[in-house]
């Protein structure tokens, strides 16, 4: 940016700032609590924390092309109304990660904020909100390839692609001990050791693996689908254990995303969200507009596979742990994740039988055993998918 140019936008900050500080905030509306970031080399994702439930209006995030003269890169803006956010943000957030500049925030009107993301590189982007506390999640992808005269995007094709890297999610951990159960049994050890264990097992079945946690280290739902979309994933797995006021309740159950869902699912995905179930309503507009149909089918396939190895090797140690099935549900984990993904439940940390059995060490590394060879018996079936459909290896990577 040019001399003048830097002197013209600096006087008219000047002129601004009398009135925005001379302006009444108007009354009810809502604040923005923080802005926080996560970088990768072909992703970052921006989360801005608000104090109050948001809608992201129908235009969505709008994508500008640059200005090269006004000295303003291409970027990315979304106005949020019902916020006031003033002069708090008017330095911006730095980034400066090879995706974005920084992050902006301003007054666009007296009753509502805009979001501006000034772009480095650009491939692809996506918007969506969570609840408890309300969020906005803003993912900016660069480009996975090269583009081509078939690709000129550069993106990957949806659906189908060669299956190496997995991420395996320990749920909970940290400052949050998920379900705790009988006896002191916290959710989030079994969740460790099960993950561990599965990693190990994959990668002696030749997996690139990446754990989201491989301790008791606190992650946020957004640091983890994060930390799954830097590495690439192919296979998301979510490690889990079930909870129950009804002390008989016992079993293993896995889960797949999906817009329709039974009153139970909701009840579990509300659990482990860490959400009220009533706050999922809004999640479930956010679904439609995501196209979860592009991994579902894939991501089904895998969780029933995945499902039948398990149970038969958790019965061949217990032959009365019930049957569960495989369900369809609103998990954050799932649907922030552009990857086939499915969620083990391993069974209820509250039941006296299912608690014993997630206590040892050896029943888990048969439960560790079966979702890596259930993860197996995918890759061989996307395989064998693309040796007879060549079109469909274009997804490879």
């Amino acid at each position: 940016m040019s001399f003048p140019d830097r002197r013209w936008r600096l006087a008219l900050v000047v002129l601004a700032l009398p009135f925005l500080l001379a302006v009444e905030r108007p009354p009810g509306l809502g604040d923005v609590r923080e802005v926080r970031t996560w970088s990768y080399p072909s992703f970052t994702r921006v989360v801005v924390e608000l104090t109050r439930d948001a809608r992201i209006p129908r235009e969505g995030l709008v994508r500008l092309a640059a200005n090269t003269p006004a000295g303003r890169p291409e970027r990315l803006y979304l106005d949020v109304p019902g916020y006031w956010v003033g002069m708090r943000y008017d330095r911006g957030v730095p980034v400066g990660d090879g995706l974005l500049r920084g992050v902006r925030l301003g007054q666009n009107t007296l009753r509502s904020t805009r979001v501006v993301i000034d772009l480095e590189r650009y491939g692809r982007h996506r918007v969506f909100t969570l609840a408890s506390p309300t969020r906005i999640v803003i993912d900016v992808f660069g480009n996975r390839k090269p583009a081509t005269r078939e690709d000129p995007s550069g993106r990957l094709p949806a659906g189908l692609r060669r299956v190496q890297t997995i991420i395996v999610d320990p749920g909970h951990g940290g400052s949050d001990p998920g379900a705790t159960g009988v006896a002191g049994l916290r959710e989030k050890d079994v969740n460790l050791e099960i993950g561990r264990l599965l990693a190990r097992r994959l990668e002696e079945r030749g997996f690139d693996v990446v754990l989201t946690r491989d301790g008791d280290q606190t992650r946020s739902l957004e640091e983890r689908t994060a930390i799954a979309e830097s590495a690439g994933g192919d296979v998301f797995v979510s490690i889990h254990a079930n909870a129950s006021a009804r002390a008989k309740a016992r079993g293993i159950e896995t889960y797949t995303l999906d817009r329709n869902h039974e009153r139970h699912s909701l009840d579990v995905a509300a659990r482990e969200n860490g959400i009220p179930a009533a706050k999922l309503d809004p999640l479930q507009r956010a679904l439609a507009s995501l196209q979860v149909d592009e991994v579902g089918h894939h991501s089904e396939r895998l969780a029933g596979l995945v499902h039948t190895n398990v149970i038969r090797g958790a019965q061949s140690r217990d032959r009365t742990l019930p049957d569960l099935g495989v369900k369809k549900g609103p998990f954050y984990v799932l649907f922030m994740s552009s990857m086939s993904a499915l969620l083990v439940e391993t069974g209820f940390v509250t039941n006296r039988d299912d608690a014993a059995l997630l206590r040892s060490t050896p029943y888990k590394r048969v439960l560790a055993e079966r979702i890596a060879e259930g993860i197996d018996h995918y890759r061989k079936q996307v395989e064998l998918g693309m040796a007879r459909s060549p079109a469909l290896a274009g997804g490879g990577r």
